[in-house]
């Protein structure tokens, strides 16, 4: 394999920029394990081993239950281990991370817009676009996911 690039080596600065985001969203008025479920979503689309392995392990420390965490991937059979606002969640990150595929339906956005006010929804809106900009980082330059260090 191919060694890759050191980003936050090269790019401190723009990495850094990226952890401003992360911190304004993780101290906003979102759940951080709402936030925490629907980036763990995102990383499961993208296949970002080393995200998969970072949420997992903070979900993990939250205290969510395996069980909930194993059902990620399959959260519309999820059956009450999530929320509504959770499901709405989940929804609005599928689909605004395969938006190539099939753009913002109408009914995507109404569905979360009754879910959510407008300040969290923009806010959950940029965790996935973050979450998005993260996983593209990490699988670029193939970043170690932690499990997998020797």
């Amino acid at each position: 394999m191919t060694k890759r690039l050191d980003y936050n080596q090269i790019a401190p600065v723009g990495t850094k920029a990226l952890g401003v985001v992360y911190g304004y969203i993780m101290q906003g008025e979102l759940p951080a394990e709402l936030v925490e479920l629907v980036y763990l979503r995102v990383s499961q689309i993208n296949n970002c081993g080393y995200w998969l392995d970072m949420h997992t392990r903070d979900l993990t420390k939250r205290g969510v239950p395996i069980g909930k965490l194993a059902q990620v991937q399959a959260w519309k059979e999820g059956g009450d281990l999530f929320s509504d606002t959770e499901r709405a969640a989940l929804a609005w990150a599928e689909t605004l991370t395969r938006v190539a595929d099939n753009g913002v339906p109408d009914d995507a956005y109404q569905a979360v817009r009754a879910a959510f006010g407008e300040k969290d929804l923009v806010d959950l809106t940029i965790a996935i676009s973050l979450m998005n900009a993260y996983d593209r980082m990490a699988i670029s330059f193939r970043k170690t996911p932690h499990a997998a260090k020797k």
